[in-house]
């Protein structure tokens, strides 16, 4: 044991830049464990696994402030914007060298103990369980910061290696432990063994299943840059046993407090308000009313489908390529998607059982009626959000930003649901629905695999209808011909692109004189040059957005970093964003690559403390150690 600690710890100390080996100790080690023939594998694993739930110092700045901003879950400038702080990124970047010590440790005890001959019928199948975590923490690392070290933890000081051998790496090691697994082994000679797996508690099928989906995840990652390769892997994995009902979701339970297993989205002065993005995806998607999901007491407040809300050109944002952008929503949508109500508490919904009351020590969550002002301070407008459902672009709102009380507060716009920020969920790493889209987006690249694209996708939409609890609604959901603001509709036969406009009834909000607006679809650059807004691969990429908040932001991240879908808008630029110098009052129109954030910059440890492994880092990205330089697999 002694001799494994020292290994470990040699190598988190270069890639990690951890202080010591001594915290190292202090984690890991069992009180019972006398040394490294008494050790059990199983503690290493399950102190791997709970750690990567993150603490609440961790889950906030990299869960909440790069991935859900990132990848457009909430209302949240931040990186969007360039900003970028090491000590966020050390706290990460330094919690995964943990984690992925833990687990590589447990491969070293489990090798050790083979070669002496100690081994129980299922220590062969901790080692491979452990070898499939491994590749999951690896490729979370990679996809945040970019090259890292594959032989990290092996005894030596590593090397660092280019994405695609990491990838590579990945998917060879999910294709070897995921065949070793041997389903056929008992547990019944430790009865407290399932109680050190969190996520599955050793069932054995499970942890097949959930390799071979993330043997997908992987793959499709490359479908953009090495396609022959992600085609080959994808279609290996598809033809095994993969995640596909609810009870195989890899999910860890959280709990009320301040330790791994807190809620990720917990903190309270988070408010975490519904993203634009996100808004205009949810809102005539699927061509569900608003009056057949909600309460009588609601529909007074629907507005008709073709009315777009208050114009206040004054004090709304409208340098961005957000469609909805100047207007305020003086009501409800007349359609939108039934999980967006599940997902967001509608302002002033305060007898909703998750209407979230934070921050709890001040009432602002209540406070619902808040004021537009003029330069010098004084009120042109005040605005009662209840009954409300708005969002807005991100970014540098210039003077707007001081006399706009409404478009940032708590209490006025859609918050997270108290179901996922009371730590008494259950947080999903990977979900069935996820596997169908997979599958779907593999069929309409003509990939084998084995169902149809439209049966995966209706699956996949079909598996989360269930989680939220509204498939009351699925069969008229999945025949609607609607578009969302973005352009894109639900039904898988239906791809006819929307007209370049439409036009939508308005009120100006200072003198109360309607109007009728020209309302563009956004041209989404990224994909296919904004030529196309409703093709199956829109399609499927937006329901799996959806899908996946709010548990999955950095995957939403990821698939729009491949392929630039679903439509993400530009930040505001009122006034220049000082982060962010591509974008510009001349050009917020289109999308381009350099307006999106890509990456992680290395740590300042990594940089001080191994400037070898930091020049190879930075040569094997191909571009500066910057936010905005694409990885390698993210070409679109």
């Amino acid at each position: 044991m002694k001799n494994i600690v020292k290994k470990s710890g040699l190598v988190l100390a270069m890639v990690a830049m951890l202080s010591s080996c001594d915290n190292f100790d202090e984690i890991n080690i069992n009180p019972t464990a006398a040394n490294g023939d008494q050790v059990q594998v199983e503690y290493f694993i399950n102190n791997s696994i709970i750690g990567a739930q993150m603490n609440p110092d961790v889950a906030e700045r990299s869960f909440v402030l790069y991935w859900k901003t990132a990848g457009h879950q909430m209302l949240s400038t931040g990186i969007s914007g360039g900003s970028y702080d090491d000590g966020w990124s050390s706290a990460y970047y330094n919690s995964s060298a943990n984690w992925l010590n833990a687990v590589n440790t447990a491969i070293q005890i489990a090798d050790e103990q083979q070669a002496k001959g100690i081994v129980k019928p299922y220590s062969g199948n901790l080692k491979q369980v452990a070898r499939i975590w491994r590749a999951y923490l690896m490729s979370e690392l990679a996809d945040n910061f970019g090259p890292i070290a594959i032989e990290a933890f092996q005894g030596k000081n590593p090397e660092f290696n280019n994405l695609k051998d990491v990838y590579y790496f990945m998917l060879a090691e999910l294709k070897d432990a995921s065949e070793k697994l041997d389903v056929s082994v008992s547990n019944n000679s430790n009865a407290k063994l399932k109680n050190e797996d969190p996520a599955y508690g050793y069932n054995y099928v499970k942890w097949r299943k959930y390799a071979n989906s993330m043997r997908l995840r992987l793959a499709m990652r490359l479908s953009e840059v090495d396609p022959a390769k992600a085609k080959q892997e994808f279609e290996a994995a598809a033809a095994g046993d993969l995640l596909r009902d609810a009870a195989d979701n890899f999910q860890v339970q959280e709990k009320p407090g301040w330790d791994d297993l807190t809620g990720v989205m917990s903190r309270e002065w988070n408010a975490q308000i519904i993203s634009v993005t996100l808004n205009n995806l949810y809102i005539g998607l699927g061509g569900i009313k608003s009056t057949d999901q909600l309460a009588p007491s609601f529909h007074a407040s629907v507005k008709p489908a073709n009315y777009i809300g208050l114009k206040f050109a004054n004090h709304f944002a409208t340098k961005t390529n957000e469609p909805a952008a100047g207007y305020w929503l003086d009501g409800l949508p007349n359609m939108i998607d039934p999980r967006a109500y599940k997902t967001f508490s509608i302002p002033g919904d305060f007898t909703n059982p998750n209407f979230s009351p934070y921050p709890s020590w001040d009432n602002s969550s209540k406070t619902t009626s808040r004021n537009l002002k003029d330069a010098n301070g004084a009120i042109v407008k005040t605005i009662d959000a209840t009954n409300t459902w708005n969002a807005f672009a991100t970014g540098n709102w210039g003077t707007m930003a001081s006399t706009n009380e409404v478009r940032a507060f708590n209490g006025t716009m859609p918050g997270l649901s108290q179901a996922f920020r009371a730590s008494k969920s259950q947080r999903i790493f990977f979900a069935s629905w996820e596997t169908y889209f997979l599958l779907a987006e593999a069929a309409v690249k003509g990939w084998a695999v084995p169902m149809s694209g439209k049966e995966a996708y209706e699956e996949g939409i079909k598996a989360n209808f269930a989680y939220w609890g509204v498939s009351s609604h699925l069969s008229a959901y999945l025949t609607s011909e609607d578009y969302n603001r973005a352009g894109t509709s639900v039904s898988w036969s239906h791809t006819t692109e929307p007209a370049a406009s439409h036009t939508m009834n308005y009120v100006d909000g200072y003198t109360n004189t309607p109007g009728v607006a020209t309302i563009l679809y956004p041209k989404n650059n990224l994909y296919k040059n904004g030529a196309v807004k409703n093709d199956l691969l829109t399609k499927i990429i937006t329901q799996k957005f959806i899908a996946q908040t709010p548990w999955l932001p950095l995957e939403g991240w990821n698939d729009h970093r491949r392929l630039g879908l679903p439509f993400f808008e530009n930040p505001a630029v009122e006034q220049p964003l000082v982060n962010l110098p591509a974008l510009t009052q001349s050009n917020y129109m289109s999308n381009q690559v350099s307006f999106f954030p890509q990456r992680l910059r290395y740590t300042s440890g990594l940089r001080n403390s191994n400037p070898k492994g930091y020049a190879q880092a930075v040569e094997f990205l191909g571009g500066d150690d910057s936010v905005f330089t694409p990885l390698w697999w993210a070409k679109h």
